[in-house]
């Protein structure tokens, strides 16, 4: 079966369209139903549940491997190893949790893992004023709303985001992060933009030698949404930034998982652009779609262009030409059909938009052939 999958992704295209999957014991969404997309080869997985600076167990890294190979699928890639605050913050003990970290790394690498997607957002790793807002439609979308956002404290906010979950753990906002919001507020009051990317690139040059030695590429995911909420630092948000941390360690394991969600929630971002000029460095990326509302305001979006304000066909153009040979995944969707899953992480939705995404890749491929 992964013969054949081998032989439909060399020659039908070069990226690989996954989704995302959290395990049988989280996940809704089955691997045999994932298998029943068209064109989907592959999921990028976890160990949903471990907590950030465990190591992970190369044995438990090969039962989620067999597991999801014995379904006819490729484990594309890991989103995400979670990264310990003390490490973001700057830390004493972010030596034990960087060499923690490199042996998660090298237990991946020795099940042949090469991809890891990864996050330095301060405190969560996302934020929304609503989990389920209702479209004219009857769907329900993620949504974002500043002024919402300023109007509530942290700690009760991500309460209510957890206690509107669905009964979903949410991805970024495990529980033992919900019990230590306020501690973790007081800590990061030290850290500024600059400590941030300081403590960053130490991580990085700190793991580098791992990655180089297996091949392992690291993949950072963009800050969502692209500016400061709470007052906590972002760096990981527009052009600028993105290149100074690739310039600061110029090796190509040291690249970025594209979010076109993330990066487009502010409108000033051109994402084509930013595709083709970081061509080399993006190892993931993420598609998605948005519709913005006004200032700090937007609602996600179903993966069509007109259903929102980025343009799926130029980003997706972008992509081809510069050659992606990573794995591409439709990032979250609407809920749709009476579907009850984790906010964003439904199948329906998801797979009409990797249906969506190969459509496009299809005809752009087409074209430049003739």
């Amino acid at each position: 079966m992964l013969a054949y999958y081998s032989e439909y992704r060399e020659g039908y295209t070069k990226m690989k369209m996954t989704l995302r999957w959290f395990g049988s014991k989280y996940d809704t969404v089955t691997l045999e139903q994932i298998r029943q997309i068209p064109g989907c080869v592959g999921v990028i997985a976890t160990l949903y549940g471990t907590k950030p600076g465990e190591v992970w167990s190369r044995e438990a890294i090969k039962a989620m491997k067999e597991e999801i190979e014995a379904a006819g699928l490729e484990l594309s890639g890991i989103e995400s190893v979670n990264i310990h605050d003390d490490i973001k913050i700057g830390l004493p003990t972010r030596e034990q949790y960087i060499a923690n970290y490199i042996e998660t790394l090298e237990n991946l690498a020795k099940e042949g893992i090469d991809l890891v997607c990864y996050n330095f957002m301060p405190v969560f790793d996302w934020t929304r004023s609503d989990l389920a807002k209702k479209r004219t439609d009857g769907s329900t979308v993620l949504s974002y709303d500043q002024e919402l956002i300023d109007q509530i404290n942290p700690d009760i906010m991500f309460k209510e985001m957890d206690a509107n979950s669905g009964g979903f753990i949410l991805p970024g906002w495990e529980p033992d992060r919900l019990a230590r919001v306020k501690e973790l507020f007081e800590i990061y009051k030290g850290v500024d933009e600059e400590k941030l990317f300081q403590n960053l690139i130490y991580f990085l040059k700190s793991i580098m030698p791992t990655c180089e030695k297996y091949g392992i590429k690291m993949a950072i995911h963009m800050d969502d949404p692209a500016w400061s909420v709470f007052g906590l630092p972002r760096i990981v948000n527009n052009k600028e930034n993105i290149q100074r941390i690739l310039d600061a360690v110029p090796i190509m394991n040291n690249g970025i998982t594209l979010c076109t969600g993330s990066l487009g929630s502010n409108p000033n971002n051109d994402i084509p652009d930013m595709i083709r000029s970081f061509k080399g460095r993006i190892h993931f990326g993420h598609v998605r779609n948005l519709i913005h509302l006004g200032p700090g305001q937007f609602d996600e979006a179903a993966h069509l262009s007109t259903d929102g304000s980025l343009d799926m066909f130029e980003i997706m153009k972008a992509f081809y030409e510069i050659g992606m040979t990573g794995p591409i995944r439709p990032d979250h969707g609407r809920m749709i059909w009476g579907e009850k899953a984790m906010p964003g992480y439904g199948l329906y939705d998801r797979a009409l938009g990797a249906t969506y995404l190969n459509g496009l890749w299809e005809a752009i491929k087409k074209s430049h052939e003739k």
